[in-house]
């Protein structure tokens, strides 16, 4: 295996840069550079060029095989963050046979020796791009092995099962010591149905990494884009006395409350004579659809919205301008109700992530279906007594935890290696 090289920290100018080499010459690097080391050491030591000159005083750390985040020999240099300090040492390290470093490797080789798994491996991605805190706690629980924490627990059952039913082709019908079907039926059932609920959370869960669409829509000049402006806090849209001002759907991405949304600002929907405003009308009904959510804009209590699906939020629109009761108000050009309505999504979206679970992606919501699939199999010929297959029905459930063995990248992920690990910096 090549020992390997990369900063680890941003490029350009700061206080402390990090340059990492990893592979079983890891500690010569250190002897290049004038400092001998040992597997464990931790030390300020002065930095030699070949000719026996000062490149830099730096930290130096040692990680022994097997104790560093790649699995193999490391040794990091902390270096003071100045681009030429880092440029002479990567070009020695160049100079002495070392290899640079390619975007993603050093993590890649953390899955190769085991210290992640595949899953934790997306969470890793996830957290260096988390950008609100609802999505750092997600891609925490992730790197922490929650996901492959319930494989381990399916599978166990699952192995269980297979045993079960295995062991009943050793006997002859008379001969079979017990009835196991009870207990297969009943370890199966349990799997399936956390698979099921786990594969139905793995939706909510992306929307976390990709963020919530929240659409504000109504009649024309009520207020929506002046909303998104208040929620923005900029000039997001254009807005004016004149109805049919936004044709087209405007989009703001947004922290709300720690979870990532995108606000959609849609054209004013009415019967509309000119062709431009009518797609744009058509437009934002098909967005607002699409939604996660939406937030309807009336003109009065007595106002029909457009068709509302569960968890829409209806509101007075200009609301500083209008007598009103029963119902919640807003404007967004003196912010009345503003906060109301930003604490009412969030919490309406904080419920929908509380039902979800740690699957994260579309891969994992696939394996997740193929298992309960299987399973969902088994259990029915067992339901029907269409138990003469014994064998059959054990690999099904063989299969069945095949699949969910991909979630950890024990099996059949190679071809998802290259795609994973392209959207990784190189030194990481």
């Amino acid at each position: 295996m090549d020992t390997i090289f990369a900063q680890a920290t941003a490029p350009g100018k700061a206080g402390v840069s990090i340059v990492r080499v990893s592979g079983p010459a890891a500690l010569d690097a250190g002897r290049l550079l004038g400092v001998d080391l040992q597997p464990t050491d931790r030390r300020v030591a002065r930095l030699i060029d070949f000719d026996g000159s000062l490149i830099d005083i730096a930290f130096v750390l040692a990680f022994a095989n097997g104790r560093s985040f790649t699995g193999d020999p490391v040794v990091e240099f902390h270096l003071h963050g100045s681009s030429a300090i880092v440029a002479r040492i990567l070009s020695r390290l160049g100079e002495a046979g070392f290899r640079q470093a390619e975007p993603g490797e050093f993590t890649r080789r953390a899955l190769e020796t085991g210290q992640l798994d595949m899953a934790q491996v997306e969470g890793l991605a996830d957290l260096i791009d988390a950008e609100t805190e609802e999505q750092r706690r997600q891609a925490v629980r992730v790197l922490d092995g929650a996901i492959g924490d319930l494989v381990e627990s399916w599978r166990k059952r699952l192995v269980r099962a297979a045993a079960l039913l295995e062991a009943t082709i050793d006997f002859a019908e008379e001969d079979v010591p017990a009835d196991v079907f009870p207990e297969v039926r009943e370890l199966l059932s349990s799997v399936h149905s956390e698979l099921e609920r786990e594969a139905q959370g793995t939706e909510i869960r992306e929307r976390v990494r990709e963020g919530f669409e929240v659409a504000i829509v109504g009649p024309p000049n009520i207020g929506k884009s002046t909303l998104l402006n208040r929620l923005a806090g900029r000039e997001a849209a254009i807005t004016s006395e004149h109805a049919g001002t936004t044709r087209d759907v405007i989009e703001v991405r947004m922290d709300l409350r720690g979870i990532p949304v995108t606000m959609l600002d849609t054209a004013g929907l009415r019967d509309a004579d000119d062709e431009v405003e009518r797609l744009g009308i058509d437009l934002a009904r098909k967005r607002a659809a699409r939604a996660d959510l939406r937030i309807h804009l009336v003109s009065s209590d007595t106002e029909a919205a457009e068709p509302r699906l569960e968890d829409d939020i209806v509101l007075i629109g200009k609301a500083d301008t209008k007598r009103f009761s029963g119902m919640v108000g807003i404007s967004g050009l003196t912010g009345l109700g503003v906060d109301w309505l930003v604490d009412q999504v969030a919490s309406i979206l904080e419920g929908r992530l509380r039902s979800a679970g740690a699957a994260t992606r579309a891969r994992h919501a696939s394996a997740l279906r193929d298992g309960s699939h299987m399973i969902g199999v088994v259990l029915e010929k067992i339901d029907q007594g269409d138990i003469e297959m014994v064998d059959l029905l054990a690999e099904d459930v063989r299969s069945a935890s095949r699949s969910l063995d991909t979630l950890v990248g024990r099996i059949d992920v190679e071809s998802l290696l290259d795609e994973i690990f392209s959207s990784f910096c190189i030194g990481k």
